[in-house]
């Protein structure tokens, strides 16, 4: 448990200073192209997305699901799987460059694809940025293979480090852009060939420097690796055949996610996608830190006791991991969504997109927590190897957030919806479909493990969501004196920064307090974890 937890507070460690560079780099980027209101930033945001999301269509279920448990069966091996990884890494590498060549020739197909209600500017702008970005496909894909091969051989620190190197090169390209070009730009017509190459090939190098720098850390692995293309007898039909679901429930996702970026660009020039991306940043923030860090030492564990037959621990594991995660996660929904505004207002180059911005940020937030607690379910699924399940609960979201965003589209359309709120309706629509997947999964997770263990778990939530209310109240009360809207906390972007800053630590005192009083005792386990976080 020892070893648990401090693998857990490496990752988590890596991950806040990770995600604290990553938030400097957004800031440099809103300096260099604009946010809310910006066409060229909703043209870069689409393309930004393009690698991302066909990464996930082609590799990441596989990737961080599957391969996992594979690897830690292949460590019994007599070479320790230096084989095993060498036929995974070439098949992935010969797959990765073939996509990515593929995609780069689609690039005007997949920008109108995902765009609806743009010029042909706006379009020709997002597809010049669309050829710098998509090579980062590549980089994607063999930066999960390398990190899930370290974390399946316990090496947990590089593979959340690493994206820190991105971070740093993007904030001295994008600084470089000022230098040289000035900015914000936020209007299409203000690109040329130049000021495009710099920040699409800026953006681009980080991604691949951060890959590059995992294989410093590989010798840790004992893995001895080579090429290999003997692909035959490493279990590649069992692989395939569990692929193929999750495969399936990252296609329903994207078509899902497709629909949503449709309706949403419909309002380029207000909060429309470059609003979304950063009210996303936020919320992913808290969650990279303490869910992710927490999941994937857990997942390791797991996919362990279940190759090893000890089912009885089974539900032991999902207790600790859920009352962890939620136990941060209501206290950081109620510090960020009384700080929505402030924050909101460190993203957009003027105060008026501080509080459309803030929309979109707490309809997102509202399913923080079940967000985090599918992550765990979805991840027990996959350590008993079981990918078939889980497509039918990320079905149900999927179709659930399609068909919210397309009646939010249909309510515009119809006058009865403003389309300054058309964003926010669409993020606030997504969670609504998080709190309907996530008693399914846990209904179909009884297949596999007996559930009743983990009443006691959401007694435990709704302790955490009793303190989280006076911890908003207390937080919103401090946004209010400050002027609220209209006062100092919007009226700067370092400002924002300080006042959502003093606005989130009332909450989160607030918070503890709230949960001493209720002889919480999952608070002193977080404090020993944020020791360790802080300590190393």
């Amino acid at each position: 448990m020892a070893n648990l937890g401090r693998a857990s507070a490496i990752i988590g460690a890596g991950t806040l200073f990770s995600r604290a560079t990553g938030l400097v780099r957004s800031l440099v980027l809103v300096a260099v192209i604009g946010s809310y209101g910006s066409k060229a930033a909703d043209a870069f945001s689409i393309a930004a997305q393009l690698p991302t999301n066909v990464y996930e269509l082609l590799a990441a279920g596989v990737i961080t699901g599957i391969l996992v448990p594979q690897i830690v069966k292949a460590a019994a091996h007599s070479d320790g799987g230096s084989r095993y990884v060498s036929k995974l890494l070439t098949l992935g590498s010969v797959v990765l460059v073939a996509a990515t060549a593929l995609m780069m020739a689609l690039a005007p197909a997949l920008i109108w694809l995902y765009t609806d209600g743009w010029n042909g500017t706006q379009k020709g702008l997002a597809v010049a940025f669309a050829y710098w970005l998509l090579p980062q496909l590549l980089f994607y894909g063999l930066f999960a293979l390398l990190g899930e091969v370290l974390n399946a051989r316990k090496v947990f620190g590089p593979y959340s480090w690493a994206p820190t190197v991105n971070n740093l090169v993007s904030i001295a390209g994008f600084g470089v852009f000022l230098l040289v070009f000035g900015g914000p730009f936020t209007a299409v017509a203000d690109w040329d060939a130049g000021m495009i190459a710099l920040l699409g090939g800026t953006a681009t190098l980080g991604i691949a420097m951060q890959t590059f720098v995992l294989l410093l850390f590989w010798k840790r692995t004992r893995l001895h690796i080579r090429p290999d293309f003997g692909w035959r007898g490493i279990g590649l039909r069992h692989v395939g055949t569990l692929a193929w679901w999750t495969f399936l429930a990252v296609v329903v996702g994207q078509l899902a996610g497709i629909v949503q970026s449709r309706v949403v660009t419909q309002a380029s020039g207000e909060a429309s996608v470059t609003v979304m991306v950063y009210a996303w940043l936020i919320f992913m923030l808290p969650h990279s830190i303490v869910a992710m860090s927490i999941s994937t030492t857990y997942f390791t564990r797991l996919a362990e006791e279940v190759a090893a037959g000890r089912l009885d621990r089974v539900a032991p594991n999902l207790d600790e991991s859920i009352r962890a995660i939620a136990l941060f996660g209501f206290g950081f929904t109620a510090a960020i969504g009384a700080a929505s505004v402030p924050l909101s207002r460190v993203f957009t180059t003027d105060s008026d997109g501080a509080v459309p911005m803030a929309w979109v940020l707490c309809g997102y937030l509202i399913a923080l927590v079940p967000f985090g607690v599918l992550l765990i379910i979805r991840r027990a699924f996959f350590a008993f190897q079981d990918t078939r399940t889980p497509f039918v609960f990320s079905f149900v979201q999927a179709a659930l957030a399609a068909l919210g965003a397309a009646v939010a589209a249909v309510a515009v359309a119809a006058g009865l919806l403003p389309l300054a709120f058309l964003a926010a309706t669409v993020a606030f629509t997504q969670s609504l479909s998080t709190y309907v997947q996530l008693p399914v999964a846990l209904r179909l997770l009884r297949r596999h493990t007996d559930t009743t263990a983990l009443r006691t778990t959401w007694r435990a939530l709704g302790r955490f969501a009793v303190a989280a209310v006076p911890a908003f109240g207390a937080g919103w009360a401090v946004f209010l004196l400050a002027g609220g809207p209209a006062g100092w906390t919007v009226s700067d972007r370092l400002l924002g920064a300080i006042g959502g800053g003093l606005v989130g630590a009332a909450s989160l005192v607030v918070y503890i307090a709230a949960l001493a009083l209720l002889r919480t005792p999952e608070l002193a386990i977080a404090g020993r974890l944020v020791r360790r976080l802080t300590g190393r």
